[in-house]
């Protein structure tokens, strides 16, 4: 059973997620995302792909959108794949909050599915991560 923040956070990133071809070259939405900064406010992105590897993840999108307004300490994640279903952020969207928050990144928490609520925290799905919580050089 997910608890209240959970499902907020899955309606706003449902709210977003509107997969469409942009142009020939372009897609997005197809996997939307929020993040919950520790203040509490949830920030919404989807995925852009492109031909060319310029796009970016939906993770990233709406960790973006939460630097942009002012925000860096991550509480939780989400994604919300094409089929509905949530899953794991992957290496690059993992790799970049490891960076952000290079002491506090292993209690991130991260739904896995939300049919079952299964969650884990960005620490257990990257244990011995290359930046070590409490030796990041500041």
């Amino acid at each position: 059973m997910l608890d209240h923040i959970w499902t907020e956070m899955l309606e706003a990133a449902a709210a977003v997620r509107r997969g469409r071809a942009v142009s020939d070259y372009v897609s997005c939405g197809e996997v939307a995302a929020a993040v919950r900064s520790k203040s509490g406010r949830i920030y919404t992105g989807v995925c852009v792909d492109t031909c060319s590897t310029l796009g970016v993840c939906a993770e990233r999108n709406a960790i973006f959108n939460m630097l942009t307004n002012g925000e860096h300490q991550i509480d939780r994640v989400l994604a919300v794949m094409p089929d509905g279903k949530s899953g794991a952020p992957c290496g690059a969207c993992r790799e970049l909050m490891v960076q952000l928050m290079p002491n506090d990144y292993p209690s991130v928490r991260i739904l896995m599915d939300n049919e079952t609520g299964r969650e884990m925290t960005l620490g257990e799905l990257t244990p011995e991560w290359w930046i070590q919580p409490g030796v990041a050089k500041r």
